[in-house]
């Protein structure tokens, strides 16, 4: 179930470096983190190459959006016609997995949300002039296929965490995540189903049938609040102006015709090519997996269709993010020293600013396990984080 975690098109974990620094940015977090060089233990030994954890390569910006609720609860059929849905906005088209900098997808996907008492509705609108699928068994490894995918964090913890995927047969996969496979290799539970789900795809165009141009496929889902509570801050559903992490992805792969039939294109050695990773909010690493990335989602009281509503402040995110470079300085200096580091300039993190926060965090050790806490300049806010990056107040 470890999925997509190429270092094929990016193989430092650097976010920025240039003339020897590496800087890190969210609006006004920055840091100079001298860059180590190479060291020898002895006199005439080979220079050792210092091992980097991989870490996003885009500023720390994740996408928002307001949720509003639907009148009525919503017949999921694929097309997304319903009046709920087009008084919905839509996010941004997707962008490639690492950001900005890389080249915009060949193809436009967006998507957009509603909820009512009972459920979450995801819609989604995928431009695809080939539209194909083949896995029809449900928690196949949907990503094999071309796919849409949702990834919900409800309290932002980067733990216990549920991934969905969808293919244009209306193939499910569904799995809750307990963490991110860099700190346990196996953090999937995948007997786990989302009991109530509805899904439904429409097509525009033909299905599995080359030699014509499709325009794509939407699809639409339902998920129930009484699953999704079950890793919701207080296990209950949320309320207007709570707050969850939710990302999108789409996958591709780059396809030919071959003997009548859609068949993935393959390189000299006949191994199929790397497939494209597009997604709403950037995840800075060909990586879904990296949950602090993923977008903020704003669960509103309103109805859809009626006044709009401001996204609420959140002044313990630039702390957050400081814990969380935090996090990879220790991931980069265990890859290098064998241990973790209780001292932030053994960490060369000391120079962070994070603005509102105390600098550096405490941090404790309990033999070779370490936790940190941050608190804001005024005492009222106090962050936490352990060694497997889990972030709490």
């Amino acid at each position: 179930m470890e999925k997509r975690m190429s270092f094929s098109r990016n193989c430092l974990s650097i976010l920025l470096v240039f003339t020897g620094l590496i800087l890190i940015g969210i609006g006004g977090l920055t840091a100079g983190r001298a860059q180590s060089a190479p060291s020898a233990s002895t006199a005439g030994a080979p220079a050792v190459e210092k091992k980097y954890f991989q870490e996003p390569i885009v500023a720390y910006a994740p996408k928002s959006y307001v949720c509003f609720k639907t009148r009525s609860p919503l017949n999921v059929d694929g097309k997304l016609n319903e009046s709920a849905w087009k008084s919905a906005a839509w996010t941004d088209y997707f962008v490639d997995i690492e950001g900005e900098s890389k080249p915009r997808p060949r193809f436009k996907t967006r998507a957009k949300m509603l909820w009512d008492e009972g459920y979450l509705y995801i819609g989604a609108e995928l431009d695809e002039p080939e539209v194909w699928a083949t896995l029809t068994e449900r928690d196949s490894v949907i990503y094999e296929d071309n796919d849409f995918e949702v990834f919900i964090d409800p309290d932002g913890d980067t733990h216990n965490y549920y991934d969905l995927e969808v293919n244009a047969l209306n193939t499910v996969w569904d799995v809750l995540l307990l963490m991110p496979y860099r700190d346990n290799n196996k953090p999937a539970v995948t007997a786990w189903d989302i009991r109530g789900l509805k899904t439904a795809v429409s097509v525009n165009g033909t299905l599995n049938k080359p030699g014509d141009k499709d325009k794509g496929w939407s699809v639409e889902i339902a998920m129930p609040w009484d699953v999704l509570k079950e890793c919701a801050p207080n296990q209950v559903t949320p309320s207007a102006g709570d707050l969850w992490r939710v990302n999108f992805s789409r996958v591709e792969h780059p396809i030919q015709v071959k003997d009548g039939k859609y068949v993935k294109r393959t390189d000299a050695k006949g191994q199929p090519l790397l497939e494209d990773n597009w997604v709403w909010s950037p995840q800075g690493v060909i990586n879904m997996h990296y949950p602090e990335q993923w977008g903020t989602v704003q669960f509103s009281g309103m109805a859809v269709g009626g006044p709009k509503e401001a996204l609420k402040a959140r002044p313990e995110e630039k702390g957050r993010w400081g814990l969380r470079i935090l996090y990879y300085c220790q991931k980069t200096f265990f890859l290098n020293n064998g241990a973790y580091a209780d001292d932030a300039v053994a960490l060369e993190c000391d120079a962070l600013t994070v603005p509102g926060f105390k600098w550096p965090p405490v941090i404790k050790m309990v033999g070779n396990y370490w936790n940190a806490v941050l608190e804001s300049n005024d005492g009222k806010i106090k962050l936490y984080i352990d060694q497997d990056g889990r972030i709490t107040k």
